[in-house]
């Protein structure tokens, strides 16, 4: 069997909109799996430069599937242990939240494996 690694990742600007109010980080931060493959989640890594907590919110067709919550000028390294098969057809993408007037910039690295 051969797998196809990708990668959501990069340095992005934010302004929080509210800890409530999650939104799309921008172009680039989506995955849509293709038709007959399935894809898997194994790995996040996130880094925030404001002094706030944000969190990232992978979100799965429109639904959360994931928080990862980052401190303060922190960092965070997550191995998915349990990981989910994301059937053919399913989008995901990366929101943020952070509270609201907060301004950063969040370093993305999410790694996705196609089997």
């Amino acid at each position: 069997m051969t797998s196809t690694a990708h990668f959501l990742q990069g340095v992005f600007p934010f302004e929080g909109k509210g800890m409530d109010a999650p939104f799309p980080l921008g172009v680039g931060l989506s995955y849509t799996v293709p038709l007959g493959v399935v894809t898997q989640p194994v790995y996040f890594r996130g880094g925030n430069s404001s002094g706030d907590l944000v969190y990232v919110v992978l979100m799965r067709d429109g639904k959360p599937m994931r928080y990862f919550p980052i401190g303060a000028r922190g960092d965070v390294h997550v191995p998915l242990r349990v990981v989910e098969d994301l059937d053919g057809g399913t989008t995901i993408e990366i929101f943020l939240a952070a509270p609201e007037g907060v301004t950063g910039n969040v370093v993305i690295d999410l790694g996705l494996v196609d089997i």
